[in-house]
């Protein structure tokens, strides 16, 4: 995004806000390929290795009668900055947004190495994923691909507990 600045400034992101963000600034993957069709039939890109990575932790949930299923992978800054534009529509705050999601240029999704996870039922992107049979294989599984749980419960970063967000680490 050419100028992010102007573009935080209009969502009502202000500077004061960006400094005091406890995430890490994540600079958008430049090489991502194809990771198939997310539970919703949308197209998902992936880095390289965090696809291999990916395919090889779902099939080995399945193998122990698991299913995971892909919500989100890689989002663009521009995606986010979009996904707060239709939050702010909605009539909700700008600190109510940035309790849930990260400021754009500070979402893992950026890196094409964060992945929202699910599993057969329940609704997405809800806290109670932690009493699926799948969260519990990734809480016992999932370092064994690289994937690590990015926001518990009372996370330095400040973001809400998403028990759904994995992300892989090189």
């Amino acid at each position: 995004m050419k100028d992010l600045d102007n573009t935080l400034q209009e969502l009502g992101i202000t500077m004061e806000m960006v400094k005091s963000c406890r995430m890490p600034v994540c600079d958008e993957a430049s090489i991502l390929v194809d990771a198939g069709e997310d539970m919703f039939g949308r197209p998902q890109k992936m880095t390289v290795s965090t696809c291999k990575s990916w395919q090889e932790m779902r099939q080995a949930a399945a193998a122990d009668g698991v299913e995971l299923k892909l919500v989100s992978a890689f989002r663009s800054i521009d995606y986010q900055c979009d996904v707060i534009r239709g939050k702010l529509d909605e009539g909700r705050t700008i600190e109510d947004i940035l309790s849930v999601n990260a400021i754009p240029g500070h979402s893992e999704h950026h890196t094409g190495r964060a992945l929202d996870l699910h599993t057969g039922n329940g609704n997405p992107l809800a806290e109670d994923f932690d009493q699926t049979d799948a969260f519990n294989w990734l809480i016992s599984n999932a370092n064994k691909f690289r994937f690590q749980m990015s926001y518990p419960r009372n996370n330095a970063e400040g973001i809400t507990y998403e028990p759904w967000h994995w992300c892989c680490h090189a």
